[in-house]
């Protein structure tokens, strides 16, 4: 895409409210930024019905033991990393389950590679060196929707047999043109122009967070809209799942405390042990019957 072509698209186009933002007191810019923020919901509403085919995709692509990637650059990819890291610790998933791709590797989540982004070539690459197959879910993330590097990701995620996701903020994304589903949200120009941080950068972190979370919901990793499958890793998550024991029974904090000991630290199990009243090996089983989901478990025993 030529320089032209470039700075017809939405994310590079100027803002008319903030053409003189340099002149502005502090309160002035802040509540300009808040402003423009407050915007970015809206968009996404209008586009649930997208989001909601991308979900069921992956969803699908869980259940049939595939993975959900992310493939971005810069901000995008960052995002995507941000998020996919987010999933383990909340959702007790393998850290190869959802996973973020980023060009020019991990050095690019902290620091720009200057032209890792320009070449197809290295998204196809890294696509491949990934192992992406079949059942896979990818979601290209660029918010002008003509990266170079997420386009050949997809594109060789696609020969691979992966089903495909174009996730844009702009409408008319060249992206679009090798993916199976469109996410495509555009939420105007930026209040510093090009800075597809601000806007752009708050749609897509709004939108992953939203992907998973449902999707997580879906596959039984939520109990009414508690974290049942968090990883007691630290301190604090062992008092969180420990509370989350407690909230769901109803018992003291001292029987919250034996449950988590007797069901190794799985908070599913120990609500089911309580709830069934059942030791953890049984309790165990009527989790996997239930394919993970603790209300199908309860339900079932009890019937």
């Amino acid at each position: 895409m030529g320089l032209e072509n470039l700075q017809n698209l939405v994310t590079e186009q100027q803002n008319g409210k903030t053409t003189q933002i340099d002149r502005k007191a502090t309160e002035e810019i802040l509540s300009i930024i808040n402003e423009e923020d407050q915007s970015v919901p809206m968009h996404i509403q209008k586009e649930i019905p997208s989001i909601a085919k991308v979900v069921d995709q992956v969803v699908q692509s869980f259940e049939s033991g595939g993975r959900l990637f992310y493939v971005g650059a810069g901000t995008s990819g960052r995002i995507g990393i941000l998020d996919a890291s987010e999933c383990p610790p909340t959702y007790g998933t393998p850290p190869e389950m959802v996973k973020a791709i980023i060009a020019g590797g991990e050095p690019a989540i902290f620091k720009a590679v200057e032209g890792a982004e320009d070449s197809e070539e290295l998204g196809a690459n890294d696509i491949k060196q990934h192992g992406v197959r079949l059942h896979d879910v990818v979601i290209g993330i660029t918010a002008s929707g003509r990266a170079p590097y997420v386009i050949g990701a997809l594109k060789q995620a696609k020969e691979l047999g992966a089903k495909t996701v174009s996730f844009t903020c702009t409408k008319d994304a060249t992206l679009n043109a090798v993916a199976d589903y469109k996410i495509n949200i555009e939420v105007g120009p930026e209040v510093i122009t090009g800075s597809t941080r601000m806007k752009a950068g708050t749609t897509q972190k709004l939108v992953l967070n939203m992907i998973t979370t449902t999707s997580m919901v879906k596959i039984g990793k939520v109990f009414n809209n508690l974290m049942v499958d968090v990883q007691p890793l630290n301190k604090k998550l062992v008092d969180r799942a420990k509370r989350i024991i407690q909230q769901v029974t109803g018992c003291s904090l001292e029987e919250a405390t034996t449950l988590f000991d007797l069901s190794e630290g799985n908070p599913k199990v120990a609500i089911i042990m309580h709830t069934c009243q059942v030791d953890a090996v049984k309790a165990a089983e009527l989790l996997s019957d239930a394919k993970g989901f603790v209300y199908k478990a309860i339900k079932a025993y009890n019937k």
